[in-house]
């Protein structure tokens, strides 16, 4: 029987963080899996909730959470009500709250008999991927990780001719086409970048990186270059690319989801990240 809970936990700075597993309630050990949302994203974005259930399905531990700055509430997980914590979101912030959700699930003694904490697994789409390769480089209880049409840079993205009006004035816009709005990103952003520069150092995670790593992407994603997936390959050969021809950075899937089945990039996704996990 498939069981789904909900939970509240300390993140970064204090706040709160939102999350959710999604298991076969069997008694039986099983490999988890941490799911890290991307850029402008939320753990119930699209099909991300019929998803998780794909994963239980498998016999997969499935979890999957909101950072605690990525711009939604406690209260209303999946609109972006508070900016001002949006603003101050950086990626030492996504890091450290990843840091947290995996020491939750590690000790957390009411999944005892479902959960193998040996084998806990890191995935994560577009900036969510990153992230995740990131942590894997620089924690040892992680065994393998997956990135979903993932940069290989974080910091290339900048514009330095912006930069020093982003330090005037102390904060820059990103503007979001589905939900029509200015989202402040205050200068902070920058400036963790900068103090924080080796550990965001995607190139250099990969080529420290000791544990098995899927690069699923779509050759046709207008926000993230199919050539990033092959500079994950370039920098570790421990690494396996699975190309998905005409597809986007989404694998075909939105927001909201009114599908009665996957599209097909997103199964193809799907299947192919269970026979890596799996393997």
């Amino acid at each position: 029987m498939l069981s789904t809970k909900s939970f509240i936990i300390k993140g970064s700075l204090e706040k709160e963080i939102l999350l959710d597993v999604t298991f076969n309630n069997n008694s039986l050990k099983k490999h988890v899996v941490i799911f890290s949302h991307g850029f402008k994203g939320f753990k119930d974005w699209g099909p991300f909730n019929i998803m998780a259930k794909s994963f239980a399905n498998e016999n997969f531990f499935f979890l999957k959470f909101n950072f605690s700055h990525n711009g939604t509430s406690i209260d209303d997980p999946c609109n972006f009500n508070d900016l001002e914590s949006f603003g101050n979101n950086n990626f030492s912030i996504e890091l450290d709250d990843l840091n947290l959700i995996i020491n939750w699930i590690i000790h957390n003694d009411s999944f005892t008999n479902e959960i193998d904490i040996n084998k806990i697994n890191l995935l994560g789409h577009s900036r969510g991927g990153a992230i995740s390769i990131l942590k894997a480089a620089e924690d040892s209880r992680i065994k393998k990780v997956i990135s979903w049409a993932s940069p290989s840079d974080f910091t290339n993205r900048m514009d330095d001719s912006k930069i020093s009006l982003w330090k005037e004035k102390g904060v820059a816009y990103v503007f979001n086409s589905r939900t029509n709005q200015n989202m402040p990103m205050y200068y902070q952003f920058y400036e963790d970048c900068i103090k924080n520069s080796k550990r965001i150092d995607i190139k250099n995670a990969c080529l420290n990186l000791k544990v098995s790593h899927l690069v699923v992407h779509g050759t046709d994603d207008p926000t993230v270059s199919i050539s990033d997936a092959y500079d994950f390959k370039k920098w570790n050969s421990n690494t396996e690319i699975f190309e998905i021809k005409n597809a986007n950075h989404v694998f075909g899937i939105m927001h909201p989801y009114t599908l009665d089945k996957y599209p097909k990039d997103f199964q193809l996704t799907l299947d192919k990240t269970f026979e890596f996990l799996k393997a």
